[in-house]
């Protein structure tokens, strides 16, 4: 029987392998401790925003053979239809080659339940995505592809080639309401984003078991599991609700129970990563749990990026403006620019290009495309 030490090292090993929590790379172990100035000029802030975001894109290349589908959608979710693949050679939007049939590791779609059709149309199937956690090549969490295509504002219509089948994100959509009661987890992190990107969140439904659900009801859920096992310290969980409940209140609908619970949670949050902040600018890596800092720069872009990827979503414009949360970008941009030459592992390094892109957006107005 292996000693308690080495069951504890097996163990983490394993944590990191199934979360977003990134494998610090060597160099980042001697790097100084970076410190944050007093005062981050906001136009000096936006240059290096810019800056890193275009290093990010232009120099960062993944492709169909070397790199899977959890690593490249997680650039999609970044950069948008704009983020490219490289295929036999030939750049191409990682959206358009899926869109087009394209193929790559991870990518594992299959069809799903037989939908309602017209008198004399051809059958029509649901698009179901397959989950494959822990793999770091396929969907890791239920309906995570949805949510990340819905990010690039993919439309119902558009549709996606697999094998001989032709689905349309609509189908996606359709499958995934289907599904609820498969997701054995009750993880609806995912299912929020997208489900509220098509539809109001007071929109409800019935899966294939014949139970009824609604967006009020994976918002409740999602509020009772808490952050305490939450994958990236809660804040998928975290930007899940504050999306829905974004556009609930767009939608000027009631905040009230689950969504009031839901408000009451993102608010604490915030809170806690403000009281928690390190002094050089980073965001604990204790996420909200508790304060915490490393010296590791690959293990801040993970839990600083995810972080403020959630505040840019849920803070309000004039809370967006306060200096604590520039200090946090301005830490971030400093992580980049000093793993330039570092290979970096794509779940973090995305979600923090992802939480800058965000910030960027809301702080100045959308960037040039």
């Amino acid at each position: 029987m292996l000693d308690l030490s080495k069951r504890l090292a097996f163990l983490f090993v394993i944590v990191l392998l199934a979360s977003c929590r990134p494998v610090p790379p060597e160099l980042s172990q001697t790097a100084l401790p970076i410190s944050a100035s007093e005062h981050i000029d906001p136009d000096k802030l936006k240059e290096r925003i810019d800056n890193v975001l275009d290093f990010t894109l232009q120099h960062r290349h993944l492709n169909t053979q070397d790199h899977a589908a959890w690593q490249i959608l997680h650039g999609s979710l970044a950069y948008g239809r704009k983020f490219p693949v490289t295929h036999e050679g030939e750049e191409i939007s990682v959206v358009d080659y899926l869109s087009q049939g394209g193929k790559m590791n991870g990518w594992t779609i299959e069809r799903g339940n037989k939908l309602q059709s017209g008198e004399g149309e051809e059958p029509k199937y649901g698009m179901r995505a397959v989950t494959e956690p822990g793999t770091r090549a396929g969907q890791g969490h239920f309906d995570q592809w949805l949510a990340i295509l819905s990010q690039c504002d993919v439309p119902p219509e558009a549709t996606f080639v697999v094998g001989p089948d032709t689905f349309t994100m609509t189908n996606f959509v359709q499958q995934v309401q289907l599904d609820i009661s498969r997701n054995h987890l009750r993880e609806f992190s995912w299912t929020l984003i997208g489900l509220t990107k098509y539809f109001p969140t007071d929109h409800s439904w019935t899966d294939s078991t014949g139970k009824a659900w609604s967006i009020a009801d994976l918002a409740q859920i999602e509020v009772e599991q808490g952050l305490a096992n939450g994958a990236c310290g809660g804040t998928h969980r975290l930007i899940g609700l504050s999306m829905a409940l974004n556009r609930r209140k767009q939608a000027g609908l009631p905040i009230d129970g689950p969504w009031a619970a839901a408000e009451q949670l993102i608010q604490q949050s915030i809170e806690d990563a403000r009281k928690f902040q390190n002094p050089n600018g980073a965001l604990s890596v204790n996420y909200f749990a508790r304060a915490g800092s490393s010296p590791d720069l690959a293990e801040n872009l993970g839990t600083t990026g995810h972080t403020l990827e959630f505040l840019s979503i849920s803070l309000d414009d004039q809370q967006l403006q306060e200096e604590w949360v520039r200090r946090a970008a301005s830490y971030l941009c400093e992580v980049f620019e000093r793993t330039e030459e570092v290979s970096l592992e794509c779940g973090a390094l995305y979600h923090a290009a992802h939480g800058l892109a965000l910030y960027r957006n809301r702080a100045y107005g959308p960037g040039d495309e």
